[in-house]
């Protein structure tokens, strides 16, 4: 007698042959391996990119800012080329803005030919690089960890940090987020390298880390990161740790190791040269008489606990920290010294016991060295762009050091307690983010809260004055008496701000003063150190000779103006070139007074016009029809004049 179970089978094939019941398919439940995908890649992947757009859309209605954009794009006629044979020669020999990137120049010149001037567009691409960063660093510490909440946590601290704003909202560091991009790959590469070590997968580390230093020169300390990731998580490294488990990769003697990495120091140290040339060009390297070697010291040790401050607690954030040129407080000086002193005896005794705190605190400390200001380049004390890589280090550190004590205790509660303080971290992290990108809606929005959050931003105060000068221009008015207090207080923070003294040359120009205007550009171009300046106060000085009838000097002055920056800015061109008219607008000015004539006014009308002077042309046209109410042409171009007017 068969047994109820084959009974049940031999009933059940009887089922499948009339198709009352369909043998199940492959397709009928996803596989193990897709739903483990999905929950642990996929799933992240799609919260890390709604979180971050979260905090960015609003960008996308942002203006360029005046901080470099103008020069990176709106001002440079070879990105608006697009992309072209003639962009591609530029971009790969060009050594401007004391930099040497090809691939950024490319990447602004691909988004000019897509976008044009629109800043939406430009907007955008930073966004999407920023968010792809974001996804790469999560799935390489997930690859390599295996941990994917706590790659999760890091990759969101990175992307949500109100600190990493700048590199995002401002479109002239593009150069931030693209080279990240390419550093980021290279880790992926180099991982997939050590698991099975091969020339055509060195080679491809090897091209990723060129790629990087084309965007940015910040990522010369990768072959230092690299030696970090061998120690942990990779842990390659023979006789120091055991093989990872969660990635294994072969070990090697340390000796090994070291010599794997030459190669690409090569690459480190001609991107150094090539960096240091070009910033020695552009006159952006301080001199050790304005920053001395003390100062540059004790600087750097309180920018880097300034950075381990702000990556806890991120307020007061701005576009420019002015440099502290009159020292830092000794206390200050001791406390930062102290801090980076425990922590760094702190992760150095926890080496075996905790790997992670070493890698990351190295990793924070070593990628900060190149923008640090032991060889000072620029006005800026520190700057939050600097951060953005470096502060990954720090973000390793926490999360992996606090999840490490919750492993090691049976408390659920704490288990509980310690998921809601992460998210509720990131949701007030992201909501700081989301108001410091709102500071970037305005230029004057920007720098007047670069200028509330801290002391004695001289630079802050000179662009603030600027944009109130234009807006008050714009109305017609040629001066303003609170654009003037900014520029005053500025001289006040430095009697040698160059920015300041053209400033308010400019003004004293504009309300007819030009005599003493020439006083403060002289002043100064005595102080200006970059080509860029001297060739616009020589410009300034120029228009005012020209203001005083001294056409041949002003000449002079542009034609100087031209040899320090040809072709870097249209004013002394197009000034040199009005020197001519105005002196023939002279000559007939003064034959005019001796025997005034219809015509004579007509034709000094002309010559006003064709250099600018809409409101002496005018006045000349009117003098025209005076003597003679028959001269059409003179009422035809008061007519246009007038109908040109808003």
């Amino acid at each position: 007698m068969p047994s109820a179970t084959v009974t049940k089978q031999r009933k059940t094939k009887q089922a499948q042959a009339h198709g009352v019941l369909r043998t199940p398919k492959k397709t009928d439940t996803p596989p193990a391996a897709f739903t483990s995908f999905w929950k642990f890649r996929i799933a992240p992947a799609l919260l890390l990119t709604l979180m971050t757009a979260a905090v960015y859309y609003q960008v996308i209605h942002h203006p360029f800012s005046n901080y470099d954009d103008g020069e990176y794009l709106g001002d440079n006629l070879k990105i608006q080329k697009g992309i072209t044979g003639a962009t591609l020669r530029w971009a790969l020999t060009s050594i401007e803005h004391a930099n040497w990137h090809p691939l950024t120049w490319l990447s602004h010149a691909l988004d000019w030919q897509l976008f044009g001037p629109n800043p939406s567009g430009h907007h955008v691409a930073s966004l999407l690089l920023h968010m792809l960063n974001a996804l790469l660093l999560f799935f390489f510490l997930a690859k390599v960890t295996r941990s994917t909440l706590r790659s999760l946590l890091v990759a969101a601290l990175f992307a949500v940090h109100p600190i990493n704003v700048e590199s995002v909202a401002w479109v002239a560091e593009r150069k931030n987020v693209l080279c990240t991009l390419f550093f980021l790959l290279a880790l992926i590469a180099y991982a997939l390298y050590s698991r099975r070590p091969n020339l055509p997968r060195y080679i491809l580390v090897a091209l990723l880390f060129a790629f990087a230093l084309a965007a940015k020169a910040m990522v010369v300390t990768l072959p230092f990161v690299l030696l970090l990731l061998d120690f942990w998580p990779l842990r390659r490294i023979e006789d120091w740790s055991q093989p990872s488990a969660a990635f294994p990769a072969p070990q090697l003697p340390v000796w090994k190791i070291l010599i794997e990495k030459l190669p690409l120091l090569l690459l480190t140290g001609a991107e150094s040269v090539i960096t240091f040339i070009a910033q020695r060009k552009d006159g952006a390297i301080g001199s050790a008489a304005k920053f001395p070697l003390s100062l540059r010291v004790t600087n750097a040790i309180v920018s880097y606990a300034a950075y381990l401050w702000k990556a806890v607690w991120p307020a007061h954030l701005s576009v420019l920290y002015p440099y502290p040129s009159r020292g830092l407080p000794v206390w200050q000086i001791l406390v930062s010294a102290l801090v980076m002193a425990t922590v760094s005896a702190w992760v150095w005794r926890e080496r075996s016991r905790r790997p992670y705190l070493i890698t990351g605190w190295c990793w924070f400390l070593g990628m900060l060295v190149p923008v640090i200001g032991l060889i000072q380049v620029g006005e800026q004390g520190m700057a939050d762009r600097y951060a953005y890589l470096p502060l990954i280090g720090i973000f390793v550190m926490v999360v992996w050091g606090l999840s490490s004590e919750l492993a090691h205790n049976a408390d659920r509660g704490l288990r509980r307690s310690a998921g809601v303080a992460a998210a509720a971290a990131l949701v007030l992290l992201s909501i700081l983010a989301w108001r410091q990108v709102r500071f970037w809606r305005t230029n004057l929005e920007l720098w007047s809260h670069a200028s509330a959050v801290t002391e004695n931003n001289g630079a802050a105060e000179d662009v603030i004055g600027s944009l109130l000068l234009v807006d008050a221009m714009n109305a017609g008015v040629h001066y303003s008496s609170e654009a003037q207090a900014h520029f005053q207080k500025a001289l006040q923070i430095n009697p040698k701000d160059t920015e300041a003294l053209s400033n308010i040359g400019g003004d004293l120009q504009a309300r007819g003063r030009p005599q003493e205007a020439l006083e403060m550009f002289r002043l100064a171009l005595q102080y200006a150190q970059q080509d860029g300046l001297k060739s616009k106060i020589l410009s300034q000085m120029a228009s005012a000779h020209e203001q005083l009838g001294d056409f041949a000097t002003a000449r002079q002055y542009y034609t100087e103006a031209l040899k320090i920056s040809p072709g870097a800015d249209g004013t002394a061109f197009v000034g040199f070139a009005r020197t001519f008219t105005d002196e023939k607008i002279a000559k007939l000015t003064g034959s005019l007074t001796s025997r005034p004539t219809a015509m004579g006014y007509l034709q000094l009308g002309q010559m006003q016009e064709s250099a600018g002077y809409a409101d002496a042309a005018h006045a000349s046209y009117q003098h025209a029809l005076l003597l003679d109410p028959k001269i059409e042409a003179a009422r035809a171009a008061l007519e246009r004049g007038s109908n040109s007017k808003p």
